[in-house]
């Protein structure tokens, strides 16, 4: 039983789910490691930080409290009345990066001021394909060498503010030419090229020890597996991610249909070495998910060990970030 307790609390601990369900006091109760929120979540600036607020009370540790606020397309918040609207990176880089570390500072004293500590920004994606639907200006650039210009402006901004920062959506979504969010994208291209070009900027912030989380893509990429499965669940993928990177791997989000055809998909993507995931919902589906994977995880060594590390990393950076 109390291996079991051990189990359950730490594989909470790699899950951060939405707001929708009836589950998360008590996924809190559990262990939960983080809540996403999303622009029906937030509807005025005082209602938001009071949630905050009172979400913390009930976390054993405290929570990510996360939020995709990219500017432009991308920002959770613009249902607050009288709220300043941003500049999508494209669009903000262009104006150079004074106005990029203007544009984040102000981003940042936001989201400090709501309680938030985890941003799922900045892409890193270089847009190579003109036609991309899913990425398009939330791209610095289409070169590499000034997305890397880019995302380091706006790291370096959100470390000085204590946030953390999420780069994403790794091996790089920039040459899709259709949406993860509703079915599974294909990069068909060399393994050189993706080095060359969209690998490029998540290597040159991680040597520089600028990754506080690696978002992986729900992407097929050809170079990698012949076998279409998503580079979320690849072994291939996150081990060669893991070559230079020793940090939390964190999914995109897991009821995108993308994954739909894959059964299992997160207990794939845990033994494939992803550290924590994204949910969206807080329903009874996601919670089941989770308490089937912990019960799998008592007679499954491999998975226990997989969930045992996981949990090491999410703590160390929480600890980095004196949230434990």
């Amino acid at each position: 039983m109390i291996i079991y307790m051990e189990i359950i609390q730490k594989l909470y601990q790699m899950f951060v789910l939405g707001c929708k369900g009836e589950n998360l006091k008590t996924a809190l109760d559990k262990g939960l490691g983080g809540i996403i929120f999303f622009k029906d979540d937030i509807q005025s600036k005082d209602d938001f930080k009071n949630l905050i607020k009172k979400l913390a009370c009930h976390a054993q540790i405290t929570p990510f409290f996360s939020i995709d606020q990219e500017g432009g397309r991308v920002e959770r918040t613009e249902n607050i009345w009288g709220k300043k609207r941003y500049l999508s990176a494209k669009y903000a880089y262009e104006k150079g990066l004074k106005f990029l570390e203007n544009q984040t500072q102000q981003i940042a004293d936001e989201l400090k001021d709501y309680g938030i500590n985890l941003n799922y920004a900045p892409c890193c994606d270089v847009n190579t394909n003109p036609n991309n639907p899913i990425i398009g200006e939330r791209a610095f650039s289409n070169n590499p060498d000034d997305v890397i210009k880019g995302a380091k402006t706006v790291i370096k901004i959100y470390r000085k503010n204590r946030i953390i920062s999420c780069i994403k959506h790794y091996p790089g979504h920039g040459d899709a030419s259709c949406d993860s969010h509703l079915t599974l994208p294909t990069i068909n291209i060399s393994k050189e090229e993706m080095e060359k070009i969209h690998i490029k900027p998540f290597k040159e912030l991680i040597k520089e020890d600028l990754a506080d989380i690696v978002m992986i893509a729900h992407l097929h990429c050809t170079c990698f597996d012949n076998e279409v499965i998503p580079s979320s669940l690849s072994k291939n993928v996150i081990d060669y991610l893991r070559q230079d990177y020793n940090g939390v791997i964190c999914s995109d989000d897991m009821v995108m249909k993308a994954l739909d055809n894959y059964e299992n998909a997160c207990e794939t993507a845990i033994k494939a070495g992803v550290n924590m995931f994204l949910y969206r919902y807080c329903d009874d589906k996601t919670i089941q998910t989770i308490e089937k994977i912990a019960k799998k995880a008592l007679k499954d060594k491999t998975l226990q060990l997989c969930i045992e590390t996981s949990y090491e990393k999410i703590i160390k950076l929480k600890k980095t970030y004196q949230l434990c």
